[in-house]
Order: structure tokens, then C-alpha cells, then sequence
């Protein structure tokens, strides 16, 4: 079986500076429409939660959207999504039976490529775990959700214009938790393929793994820069000592037009490291809580 991560690992810099760049919700308007017509209404489906599907949408919404999970890989979420329910009182006013998921929350723990095909593998080995069954057919039909209902979703305003200035200077990497052939339709579907020097999905393992195989020892860590819509992103620059931009969720368009206007420029000549970069991370976690709407007015 061929090695997934093989390009990744094989890559031959062009440049010396890599510019990594997150997908769903960072450069295409995608996350809304993929969380609340794909995923949610299968997580209600798969997971039998119809008695509570009001609360279902709304946990599942905040992990996914509205929080600082926000862009985290489907599985994690998911048992996310199933905690909030199992501690919401209105929930357990209902008396309705929130799914435990064991096996899914142990090979969370355990398995490093979060993506259907290590599930798939999985599931052949344990096909008496109802619960890994379950997640696998739920996971299915979210692909199959996206792949009949999101087209159509053009990049957001200067995203195209930021990508033709950085590769003149830079290497571009895409590097995503959504499945690489989700990713590169939608990357092909508006023309935009053409940038990047390959896209990485959920396949080829984490986006700091991306990062990692794309960069030992190829470039400086101050000139690697991760642009990202969720604290999973920063995360992911941080364990490779990378710098990190955010496009911050609802104000994408201003965020790619000053990435464009000013701070390309400052990471390529190595003054946007420091007070510059603080600032903009310290905005962007301001509007991505902890705490869910639910729990903040139950305090006040």
C-alpha cells in the first residue's frame, strides 16, 4: 500500500518560505453549510437523538462553529457534541439516552489518522463494535451530504489575490482535517489548484503532521507561516514553531484583505513575528469562547 504522506515527505521547496493554509471556513465560505445541512442533520439521524434534535443542533453547532473547538477533526466533535448533551439538564430532563461510544472515544485517543479509510480498516477487525459501525456509516453519509449538496461555494473575497502574491515567494500547502478528495474537488471546482504544491487531507494524518513532512529541516521555522480560522490551526504552526495568521470567523473578508495588504509583507520580511502577530491572536480568540451559550446564561 502506498505511502499516503509520500509527497508531503518528498517535497522539494521552490522557495524559502512555506505558506500553509487551512480550507473549510478559512479559505472557502463552507463551514455553515457543511455543519448544519451535512453533518448535523446526520448526527440526529445516525446517532437517533430526533427527541432531542433542538439541542443536538445547538451543541453540535457550538463545538463545530461558534467555539474554540471550532474546526476540529469530525470524531473528536462529535463525542464533543455527545459530552455538552449529556450535561445539559433540559437534556436530561428529557430522559432521552445520549450515546457513550466507547470504542469511537478510545481509538480517538489511539489512532493518529482521524479519516474514514483507518476507520474503515478498523471496523473489518471489530465488527461486533456496534458503536465504530455506527460512526463509520454516520461519517459515510456525511460525505455523500457534502458531495450532493456543497458546490457552488466560491473562495472568500481576496483569497485569490493573497495567493498569487505569496507564491511568488513562497511554497504553498494545503493542510486539512476534510478528506482530500472533498478538498482538491473543491479546490479544482474554482480554479485554485493551481497554488498550492499539493493538498493534504485527513488521510495523510494531522495538520501539524503536514506542516512537519513538508518542512524537516527544508525551511526556517520564522518562515513558515500557517493561516488558519480555528485555535486547531494555531496549533498546529505552534508545534512546528511556526508563525500563525487567523482569519477570524465572520470577518473573513477583512481578514485576507489586511493579510494581503500588510501582513504577507511583514512575514516576508521578518517583522510580523512578536507584538504583531500577538495582537491579531488576541483579537481572534475573543470571539471564540469556552464556554457554550447555555452554561454562560445559567452563570449570569
Amino acid at each position: 500500500m502506498s505511502d499516503p504522506t509520500a509527497e508531503l515527505k518528498g517535497h522539494q521547496p521552490q522557495h524559502e518560505y512555506l505558506v500553509a493554509i487551512d480550507s473549510d471556513g478559512c479559505v472557502f465560505d463552507t463551514m455553515e453549510i457543511k455543519h448544519k445541512e451535512c453533518f448535523i442533520p446526520n448526527i440526529v439521524k445516525h446517532w437517533k437523538l430526533q427527541a432531542v434534535s433542538k439541542y443536538a443542533r445547538m451543541a453540535a453547532e457550538f463545538v463545530n462553529l461558534y467555539s474554540k473547538w471550532r474546526g476540529v477533526n469530525r470524531f473528536p466533535a462529535l463525542t464533543m457534541a455527545f459530552d455538552l448533551l449529556e450535561d445539559w439538564d433540559k437534556v436530561q430532563e428529557r430522559g432521552v439516552a445520549i450515546p457513550k461510544a466507547p470504542n469511537l472515544r478510545r481509538w480517538i485517543e489511539t489512532e493518529s489518522k482521524l479519516g474514514n479509510p483507518a476507520l474503515e480498516a478498523y471496523c473489518k477487525e471489530h465488527p461486533d463494535q456496534e458503536d465504530m459501525q455506527q460512526a463509520l456509516r454516520w461519517s459515510k453519509a456525511v460525505n455523500d451530504t457534502v458531495a450532493d449538496m456543497v458546490e457552488g461555494v466560491p473562495p472568500f473575497p481576496h483569497v485569490r489575490e493573497s495567493l498569487e502574491k505569496a507564491q511568488q515567494r513562497a511554497d504553498i500547502l494545503v493542510c486539512s482535517a476534510t478528506p482530500e478528495e472533498a478538498l482538491r474537488k473543491e479546490w479544482r471546482e474554482h480554479d485554485v489548484d493551481g497554488y498550492p504544491f499539493t493538498i493534504a487531507g485527513q488521510e495523510q494524518g494531522k495538520k501539524a503532521e503536514h506542516i512537519a513532512y513538508a518542512s524537516q529541516g527544508r525551511y526556517e521555522a520564522s518562515h513558515i507561516l500557517m493561516i488558519g480560522d480555528a485555535p486547531g490551526d494555531m496549533k498546529a504552526a505552534r508545534a512546528n514553531n511556526a508563525l500563525f495568521y487567523p482569519i477570524k470567523p465572520g470577518e473573513e473578508d477583512v481578514s485576507w484583505k489586511r493579510l494581503h495588504d500588510e501582513a504577507l509583507d511583514r512575514f516576508l520580511n521578518g517583522t510580523y513575528a512578536g507584538e504583531y502577530e500577538q495582537k491579531l491572536i488576541d483579537e481572534f480568540e475573543a470571539v471564540l469562547p469556552d464556554t457554550p451559550p447555555w452554561k454562560q446564561s445559567a452563570r449570569g
